[in-house]
């Protein structure tokens, strides 16, 4: 796996599931566990979507929901109203990063061929994840008078972008999602089932190739369970990388800093000159690493390269060092030209990085890795 796994017949999909702990080594167990974890999923469904959004619709027929023990302006943080509204927050920090997930691709605003039918049931007459969003934005508008006493409405919503990219936000018509929406529920339950982390921003670029993968598995029967199979992943892979995601542990050994030190002091070792220019040019590692590091390179590549690289990551028995001498080799690949440019230069040099041949950087960390 760690030299590239070929695409045909699903083989990165079942790989991937693998070497994320997913699925156990023993084949047999498979078809059990999966049918287990998928049922699983369908129930946080239920209770994370689905029943919020039935006590919603509910609220202006029948007033059984609206007891004096709990309703919407109930302070006592224990109120299902108060989770509610705090969820709100949560879910339109999400909604906005979802939408801007590969914006160069089409393929996360194009419709899922596998809609989840549990939700978009056309019975159902519950609020779904899409209209709490419009709706929480509608309430959130902020109506301002200018001197003149004329009333302007303004919208937070983030479906108020600039006109050109109205046409990336079309919303589909009912009994379709576009890929977009069902990585925002997958974020959704998980900032639910981790109220201690919650929802960070980032997390979206990391459970986007995930989901790009599974749900291009060309084996349908694994493909119709991307959602649920993308979560548990997602949630097996943010539990060997949320410490990045932890503000309060940025400076403990577990933390990103630690972490951003040791692609300097491991360039120290491999090249003592271009470690000194950088020091030199006062250039933090926390600069460019940072994203680097956290994001797993997924915002430096294209998709399909970042895949490459996740390829050899997954596959790295020691959980991720093999990222660190992938960050030292792109370092190394672009020494002549950060030898000779001056702080502005090759700060951006760092921050739009400049070689897309992964393979490239792929053979390099290798020989950085054997190197020891």
């Amino acid at each position: 796996c760690s030299t590239g796994i070929p695409f045909d017949g699903g083989l990165r999909c079942l790989c991937w599931k693998i070497l994320l702990n997913y699925l156990p080594l023993e084949k047999a167990l498979w078809s059990s566990l999966l049918k287990k974890q998928r049922d699983l999923y369908s129930q946080f469904l239920k209770e994370m979507i689905i029943q919020p959004g039935i006590a919603k619709a509910n609220l202006g027929v029948s007033r059984e929901d609206v007891t004096l023990e709990d309703h919407p302006l109930n302070p006592n943080p224990d109120s299902r109203w108060n989770t509610y509204f705090k969820d709100n927050e949560v879910l339109l920090q999400i909604d906005k990063d979802v939408r801007r997930l590969y914006p160069d691709m089409a393929f996360f605003q194009r419709p899922t061929e596998y809609p989840c039918l549990l939700i978009l049931d056309p019975q159902n007459e519950f609020e779904t994840l899409r209209k709490r969003v419009e709706q929480t934005t509608l309430k959130s508008q902020t109506v301002a008078r200018n001197r003149s006493g004329v009333t302007n409405v303004r919208s937070s919503s983030p479906l108020k972008t600039t006109p050109n990219s109205m046409s990336e936000y079309e919303v589909l018509p009912n009994g379709c999602e576009a890929h977009w929406e069902v990585v925002e529920r997958i974020l959704f339950i998980y900032a639910k089932l981790n109220p201690g982390i919650a929802y960070v921003q980032g997390m979206n670029e990391i459970v986007g190739p995930l989901y790009y993968t599974f749900a291009t598995d060309p084996n349908s029967e694994w493909k119709e369970h991307a959602e649920a199979d993308t979560f548990f992943c997602f949630t097996n892979l943010m539990a060997e990388i949320r410490d990045n995601f932890i503000k309060s542990l940025d400076d403990s050994q577990c933390g990103i800093t630690y972490k951003m030190e040791k692609v300097y002091s491991t360039l120290k070792e491999k090249d003592v000159e271009l470690y000194l220019k950088l020091q030199e040019q006062n250039i933090k590692p926390q600069f460019f690493a940072f994203r680097w590091l956290t994001l797993l390179l997924s915002q430096e590549f294209l998709l399909p390269d970042v895949i490459r690289i996740w390829d050899s990551l997954f596959a790295d028995d020691k959980r991720f060092d093999f990222l660190l001498l992938v960050c030292c080799a792109m370092l190394t690949l672009i020494r002549d030209q950060l030898l000779e440019g001056d702080f502005t230069l090759n700060m951006r040099l760092l921050q739009d990085y400049p070689i897309s041949d992964v393979h490239l950087i792929l053979k390099k960390a290798k020989e950085l890795q054997d190197s020891k």
